[in-house]
């Protein structure tokens, strides 16, 4: 399992990464993926939504089961990983799902 010391988690399985810029990109674990297995689908929030901690945010479709991702902060959101939804089965990390502004 890859877990990077430069990330901090969320108990809901997502992690976040401090940005240069002031923003916060947000993923879900390696962990949650292999639990998930091949991901089918990705519904990822729309730019300029306001989210909540703790708010469910994205949807992640495997296989298996599908998932609610979770805002582990609260803040808007300011962009998405547009490849994502064409290739749910990006390998970590590159599955990050939204970038946000902190709040």
């Amino acid at each position: 399992m890859n877990v990077p010391a430069n990330l901090r988690y969320a108990d809901s399985h997502e992690w976040l990464r401090a940005e240069a810029d002031g923003t916060v990109t947000v993923g879900i674990t390696d962990h949650a993926q292999a639990a998930l297995g091949d991901l089918v689908f990705v519904e990822l929030p729309a730019v300029g939504r306001q989210l909540k901690a703790g708010e469910a945010c994205a949807i992640v479709e495997s296989v298996k089961a599908a998932s609610d991702v979770y805002a582990p902060i609260a803040g808007a959101v300011v962009a998405t990983n547009d490849a994502l939804p064409g290739a749910p089965k990006a390998p970590w990390p590159q599955c990050w799902t939204r970038r946000r502004m902190k709040s």
